[in-house]
């Protein structure tokens, strides 16, 4: 497994990116991986190079670039404290110019393969993933959300009413226990899903938290286990 630690021009600055893939077998088809709220860390990028496995080029950007260097988040009051303001500094149309730039990087990488492209995202990265598979749709096919927060909004750019573009097959792993997204706003995506013709899938977890995917104490097996099976379902539909 081939991990490199590189750094992606943007218009806005250099984005530290992880980049995964298997040292034989290439050009691999393109996996953007977009973190959730505690940013990148061990039990993400062990995520990242265990999708990279089944023979994808993943790339694990830090989208906290234009505010802060690249670092670790702890427990700390004072990290969570940073996390959250970083966190509000995100946005769907940062994370569409991102996406371009880890594309026209991978273009030029002869690890990866071109065309059409996978994006996961977890936590404040569901509605981003979303937003990449509306705004990209000639590229981004596949997309999946993992415990996705804040799907519903009052602003413009909600998920829920920014799906007409959507060509490709979306995911979305629900907990039912997660205030970031409560069961109101799954039937406001469903219903916009079906509205829009968008083929989807969701599976409501009973039992799982918000942040049920990675290794912690969050963690729960059943339903990070699905979400594996269900990723890995979607990535060969779609891009092979």
């Amino acid at each position: 497994m081939i991990e490199r630690q590189v750094e992606i021009e943007t218009p806005e600055g250099s984005m530290t990116t992880f980049v995964y893939h298997p040292e034989e077998g290439g050009p691999h088809p393109v996996v953007l991986y977009y973190m959730d709220a505690p940013s990148i860390r061990p039990a993400l990028k062990e995520m990242a190079s265990r999708l990279a496995t089944a023979g994808y080029y993943v790339m694990l950007p830090f989208l906290y670039y234009r505010n802060s260097p690249y670092r670790e988040f702890g427990a700390s009051d004072e990290d969570m404290h940073a996390r959250r303001e970083l966190m509000g500094a995100i946005t769907k149309a940062g994370a569409v110019a991102d996406a371009v730039a880890l594309l026209n990087f991978a273009d030029a990488d002869r690890a990866a393969a071109t065309g059409k492209v996978g994006a996961v995202g977890f936590c404040m990265s569901g509605p981003l993933v979303v937003a990449l598979a509306n705004e990209l749709p000639g590229r981004v096919v596949a997309a999946a959300s993992i415990h996705g927060a804040w799907f519903v909004t009052d602003k413009p750019d909600s998920s829920h009413l920014n799906v007409s573009n959507i060509k490709g097959e979306l995911y979305f792993g629900w907990a039912d226990a997660d205030p970031t997204a409560p069961i109101s706003d799954m039937e406001s995506m469903q219903s916009a899903l079906r509205g829009a013709g968008v083929l989807h899938t969701i599976d409501y977890f009973t039992g799982a938290e918000h942040g049920f995917a990675p290794r912690g104490p969050r963690y729960h097996q059943y339903a990070s286990e699905k979400h594996w099976e269900r990723v890995h379902a979607l990535m060969r539909r779609n891009i092979g």
